[in-house]
């Protein structure tokens, strides 16, 4: 009898049939228009695959697909190229062997775990330029790659001194990632107070991790449907009380959502199956409130120029963008909207040594706009993408949040 796991895995890998060429996937790849180290989505995925069988030799090529979506995106025949490619990318690596760097850097919430109570140490070490070359020698991880910060606390640690609000009328459930938990917990605190301002008490379930993207990008399949299930317990019995979900991380939000069911072959998992119907990107999330007459709107004048990037994974939502929606909300905010289609991080693949050139090189008509509007600040739903930017160009970027939060008048 087929197995509902086997069942999508044909799915995904029959949808190639549907390809006609048409190349519109090779026009909107931003890595094969940089380098020719990638031939592109249609060779790499749709055209390679009907010729793969158990023991296929890969082409190493493959490996340089960044994994941002774009293809499967943008396709009209509805041929899951990118999954199709991350698939064949997992089994060329378990043939091949994974790279001992790949194997860390896929383990975000272990590296918070162990940076957060040496912070300063980690933090100084990660900014020296010795330590970054020993760093590229040893690993192979480049020595300008963007690297986080460790906040030298947690978000769960505030959220669980953090009273809930006796005038809240309902209640929301926060994913809030690794990124948050170790690098950006004040992400998570102004996420907490937008969200009490309009009425929710904002519950943070304990004992949350990775949500195995990392992983799954790095070729760790059977690591990163661990990570998933994992997570998926934690969250389902909320969402099974009804409780909607929100996610401050595009990527991660989109794994819970669609992509582990998907790329995991995890469709027969059902805490995920309840998790990913109750799972909303924030930015989404009060835009749904709004048109429900729901969001306050109390927005005070904010008199500055934004550059705004949507980051990649945000069009497998297929929600649009909605920070732009609420960007429209608030008084004297300008927001300049960059066209570039992807800033090169695509979450670790930007920090490896042989990539990360093709990488900047993504992502430079996105710096330049970002330089060009002379902004104290830039703006992107994606963490890495926000890393990347901000490294790149030296222009502080942050969450939509922080740019409500601050209309709000809540930084007081």
């Amino acid at each position: 009898m087929q197995t509902v796991e086997t069942g999508l895995a044909e799915l995904v890998r029959g949808s190639l049939d549907h390809c006609v060429k048409c190349t519109i996937c090779e026009t909107f790849c931003p890595v094969s228009n940089v380098t020719p180290l990638f031939p592109g989505p249609k060779y790499a995925g749709p055209q390679a695959e009907r010729f793969r069988t158990a023991d296929a030799t890969f082409d190493a090529s493959l490996d340089y697909c960044s994994g941002c979506g774009i293809c499967t995106t943008v396709c009209p025949q509805g041929v899951k190229i990118a999954e199709i490619n991350a698939k064949a990318r997992a089994r060329m690596k378990a043939e091949r062997g994974i790279p001992l760097r790949d194997r860390i850097i896929a383990r975000s919430s272990l590296m918070g775990k162990i940076g957060t109570p040496v912070a300063p140490l980690g933090n100084w070490f990660l900014q020296n330029r010795a330590f970054r070359a020993l760093l590229e020698g040893v690993l192979r991880i480049h020595r300008a790659a963007p690297m986080p910060r460790f906040a030298g606390r947690t978000f769960q640690a505030w959220a669980r001194r953090h009273p809930a609000p006796a005038s809240a009328t309902r209640a929301v459930v926060y994913f809030h990632g690794c990124s948050t938990n170790y690098y950006e917990p004040r992400l998570g605190e102004m996420t907490v107070a937008v969200l009490e301002h309009n009425g929710f008490r904002v519950l943070v379930p304990r004992g949350q991790d990775c949500c195995g993207l990392p992983l799954q990008s790095n070729g760790l399949m059977d690591d990163a449907r661990r990570y998933v299930r994992r997570l998926a317990s934690t969250l389902a019995p909320y969402a099974r009380r009804g409780y909607d979900i929100v996610a401050t991380s595009t990527s991660c939000g989109l794994m819970l959502k669609r992509e582990a069911i998907e790329m995991l072959d995890l469709e027969d998992d059902e805490d995920l199956r309840v998790v990913s119907s109750h799972v909303y990107d924030i930015c989404e999330y009060l835009v749904w409130l709004h048109e429900r007459g729901e969001l306050r709107t109390d927005f005070r004048p904010l008199p500055i120029t934004v550059p705004y990037h949507a980051p990649c994974q945000q069009a497998g939502h297929w929600m649009g963008k909605p920070a732009l929606d609420l960007f429209a909300l608030i008084p004297e905010l300008t927001v300049e909207e960059s066209d570039a289609d992807c800033c090169g991080i695509a979450g670790t693949y930007g920090l490896k040594a042989e990539k990360y050139d093709s990488a900047m090189a993504v992502g430079a008509r996105l710096f330049d706009q970002v330089r060009a509007a002379g902004s104290e600040l830039a703006s992107c739903d994606s963490e890495t993408c926000r890393w990347q930017i901000e490294k790149a160009t030296g222009v502080p970027s942050v969450h939509p949040i922080e740019v409500l939060y601050r209309a709000y008048g809540l930084s007081g």
